[in-house]
């Protein structure tokens, strides 16, 4: 059974989604509805980030994929600061939780939540994922890598790939929350690059991708004219942003 992709005719008051990137990953969202959501925080040590967005006021959900420091730089500081629903994997939810971040609501692989009229998924995602010390004995396990799926609403779904190399269940997800609009990542090395996100792009059968996670250091070679290159055949429209930049989607 698959979610239904499409809601009845919505208030005129009801808009588009609105997307601004803060460069790496981290992007704040406000949905047709209004609600401001924000995808993994990494602002004050983020290269990409410009300096006159590092600080967030005012926030309704916060989505983290994942434990690494360049997804979760500032979500302490961000949740604490606008107290804000913060969903994350049930070991992150934790440590979140025991950093002081109240609000916060454990999920896990497969699992859904309706939070601030929005429905949320979170699915797998092909990654490592822990927290803390650069020797590996100091580091801390935070759980799996996630990935979400975000029905808005107008119906409008989006999937947020998080940190992932390409995997056959894309597919799967294309069956069961057909989304239109993927954020994937792109610089290689880490993550999947420019040609397996092309393919990503056509397993889910969206029409625009968001490319993600790259540039940020020099490892992170993947580029969106790259990826527009290797989506070229399947028509599927890519949406770079610069760091700042914001677009209606």
């Amino acid at each position: 059974m698959r979610l239904p992709s499409s809601s009845p005719s919505p208030p005129d008051s009801i808009g588009k989604l609105e997307v601004t990137w803060f460069g790496h990953s981290t992007f704040l969202l406000r949905s047709p509805g209004g609600v401001r959501m924000m995808f993994d925080p990494w602002l004050t040590g983020n290269p990409s980030c410009p300096e006159r967005m590092r600080k967030i006021t005012a926030l309704d959900l916060m989505l983290v994929t994942h434990g690494h420091e360049d997804h979760t730089g500032d979500a302490v500081s961000v949740g604490r600061s606008t107290g804000a629903t913060v969903l994350a994997n049930y070991e992150l939810a934790l440590w979140l939780e025991r950093q002081g971040l109240k609000n916060v609501r454990a999920m896990n692989i497969g699992g859904r939540d309706h939070v601030h009229g929005l429905d949320v998924t979170m699915v797998q995602a092909l990654h490592s994922t822990s927290h803390g010390g650069s020797g590996g004995a100091d580091r801390t396990y935070l759980g799996v890598a996630a990935g979400f799926i975000v029905r808005f609403e107008t119906g409008l779904t989006i999937y947020f790939a998080g940190d992932t190399g390409l995997f056959g269940d894309m597919k799967l997800v294309r069956e069961r929350y057909a989304p239109s609009i993927a954020f994937l990542p792109i610089g290689g090395r880490y993550t999947m690059g420019p040609e397996d996100a092309a393919i990503a792009g056509e397993w889910l059968g969206v029409t625009r991708i968001v490319p993600m996670h790259y540039g940020t250091f020099p490892e992170l070679t993947g580029t969106p004219a790259q990826l527009r290159e290797f989506c070229g055949p399947n028509a599927i429209d890519v949406v770079p942003l610069q760091p700042g930049d914001t677009t209606t989607l």
